[in-house]
């Protein structure tokens, strides 16, 4: 055997594994780590715009997303808190190894509640010298008349519906991974990972921004952390 050759064998399954890597984030099952032993599940992000650069979003829009792609590919990129890249069925699956299992979204009446195991939402922030800090997502964000802070929530793991994007094609998909919604605050679409307790009867008094004096600016990378309760 030449002595090249193990060198050469090497080095293809080297390539091999960099090329399936890549192939994998793009599939969109990268930047997100699950810890098994702090149940966490920690997500990649960024600061979204509030306003976005097109003729057809006018004005700023209440917040009713936390976490979604980013436009155009984000149904709901013009009221977000954050973008990400992942596909939401990702999360879901992590939740699954932490031994959760999906409940219902609310869907429909104004009335309809989310149901599913409780999760806590975290962002953590990076800070001037490098460290981090980590606060609750709810205060991330404040009444737009008062600026009061919003009211603590339950964050409830619903699954997304599924849906099935060629009407002439039986197949379904998970349906967050075609709006790219990963986290609702007001059940506006079943199209999500998570949900809270509130209903859309709240959607019509609870009109929520981001809080300025809190989140870096737009752009920043932060981390979007799911913290699951032992025992769940």
């Amino acid at each position: 055997m030449s002595r090249w050759k193990p060198c050469l064998v090497a080095l293809a399954a080297g390539l091999l594994i960099c090329a399936r890597a890549r192939s994998a984030g793009e599939a969109g099952d990268s930047g997100v780590v699950v810890d098994k032993a702090r149940r966490t599940i920690t997500i990649d992000a960024r600061i979204a715009p509030r306003k976005i650069n097109d003729p057809r979003y006018k004005e700023i829009y209440p917040i009713e997303v936390i976490a979604c792609w980013p436009f155009p590919r984000g149904q709901k990129a013009h009221e977000t808190v954050v973008t990400i890249e992942i596909k939401p069925s990702v999360v879901h699956k992590a939740l699954e190894e932490l031994g959760l299992k999906a409940g219902v979204p609310a869907g429909g009446s104004e009335e309809a509640k989310a149901r599913g195991p409780a999760v806590k939402i975290y962002l953590e922030i990076p800070g001037p010298g490098g460290e981090s800090r980590r606060v609750l997502i709810e205060r991330t964000l404040v009444d737009r008349k008062t600026l009061k802070p919003m009211p603590r929530v339950q964050w409830l793991f619903t699954g997304s519906v599924m849906k099935q994007p060629d009407p002439d094609k039986p197949g379904k998909v998970y349906g967050a991974d075609l709006t790219g919604t990963l986290i609702g605050l007001f059940p506006v679409t079943d199209e999500t990972v998570f949900q809270t307790n509130l209903t859309l009867k709240e959607e019509k008094y609870v009109k929520l921004e981001t809080n300025k004096k809190l989140l870096p600016p737009e752009g920043t990378p932060v981390k979007l952390v799911l913290e699951v309760p032992a025992g769940k």
